[in-house]
């Protein structure tokens, strides 16, 4: 099973069937502040649905579609990440993350996206990396932002947040650009 240590506290681990309940109360716990971003909340009702939702990330997984984690720190759940959409043709993929509120401000998604990013280059050879985010979602910006990502434009109207369409932000990075990059 893949498990990546970021840090001491902090680790990556493919999300498996035993994680239903904590991450439906993960959820559950934080539904005001995801709702806001994310239109998937309101479908997760129970731990069956987060269950279902952990069969279709290892079927990811399985497929070669690339994969979804759970963040984990101090060994309790505390949000997700993984690559969204994998195009291997044009060799580039997609992030998407989010994290429980009482774990916001320590770093963690930026670490975890910074571990995904080099994952894409180095062990799947990829060309290109791009997170998209809505506009008004200032913390998650700053996540590719803090990374060193480009800032590439507009996506306007791209995402169906209940009862309206939303314009996402497109931040990209290239291989050679994350290669270059000083390291903090």
């Amino acid at each position: 099973m893949f498990s990546y240590q970021i840090n001491e506290d902090t680790q990556l681990r493919l999300l498996e069937y035993r994680y239903d309940q904590e991450l439906y109360d993960l959820i559950d716990h934080n539904r005001d502040n995801l709702r806001e971003w994310l239109s998937w909340v309101d479908g997760m009702r129970s731990a069956q649905d987060t269950k279902s939702f952990i069969g279709r990330t290892r079927k990811q997984w399985a497929d070669h579609e690339g994969f979804t984690a759970g963040i984990f720190y101090k060994d309790a759940i505390c949000g997700i990440i993984g690559f969204n959409s994998v195009n291997w043709r044009q060799k580039h993929i997609s992030i998407g993350y989010w994290l429980g509120q009482q774990f916001q401000g320590k770093g963690i998604i930026t670490q975890a996206c910074a571990a995904l990013v080099d994952h894409a280059f180095q062990e799947m050879n990829l060309h290109r990396v791009e997170i998209r985010t809505a506009v008004e979602n200032f913390k998650s910006r700053a996540v590719p932002e803090r990374l060193g990502f480009k800032e590439e434009g507009i996506a306007r109207q791209s995402a169906w947040l209940y009862d309206q369409f939303i314009d996402h932000v497109v931040y990209g990075m290239l291989a050679e650009e994350w290669k270059a990059r000083p390291v903090k």
